[in-house]
């Protein structure tokens, strides 16, 4: 799975809008939508509310997480705790990419989020190194990574299945050929 693949996911969960027109329900594969009546909120998929905010049809009201404050206390909660903590959604990196990108008007201190957001980021994946690289080292045959995103897995989930895979074939290259000998006598 790629990054783009990962962000589409994204775009499926739901986001507030605050409409700037009347519609009745609207109903899709994905379950009714609506209805949209100027000034009241409702809850949209992500892909929506983007079209609907492309169009100024909308104002989009960010996440309860989306908050300079909140986003502090969880980068100094993540750099103190050496396991990864919860984040506050699954999404929250491509969440925020999509939202600063089409809708930061919408989003106070925009540029504080976006480089908390970073931090986070940036935190979490050195963690991710960190033990990927004692992974290797103590010659694990499986780890537990409780609390990774999709995306921070899709980073790292290629390196390091091709590292395992080199290791595996190093140590069966090392091994010597003790059980084919028994079988001759």
């Amino acid at each position: 799975m790629d990054s783009a693949e990962v962000e589409f996911l994204a775009e499926k969960e739901l986001v507030t809008i605050i409409p700037n027109f009347s519609l009745d329900k609207i109903y899709l594969i994905g379950g009714d939508l609506g209805p949209f009546n100027p000034g009241l909120p409702v809850e949209v998929p992500l892909w929506l509310a983007i079209n609907l905010k492309q169009r100024q049809k909308c104002r989009l009201v960010p996440p309860e997480w989306m908050d300079v404050e909140k986003l502090e206390m969880m980068r100094d909660h993540e750099r103190k705790e050496e396991t990864f903590t919860p984040m506050p959604s699954p999404y929250y990196v491509e969440l925020t990419k999509l939202l600063l990108n089409h809708a930061s008007d919408n989003i106070p201190k925009a540029d504080e989020i976006r480089t908390l957001i970073k931090d986070v980021w940036d935190t979490r994946i050195a963690k991710l190194r960190v033990s990927a690289d004692r992974f290797v080292r103590q010659q694990e045959s499986h780890a537990k990574l409780d609390n990774l995103t999709l995306m921070e897995i899709n980073t790292s989930g290629a390196f390091l299945t091709q590292a395992l895979n080199h290791m595996y074939k190093l140590r069966t290259n090392l091994q010597p050929p003790g059980g084919a000998q028994s079988q001759d006598f």
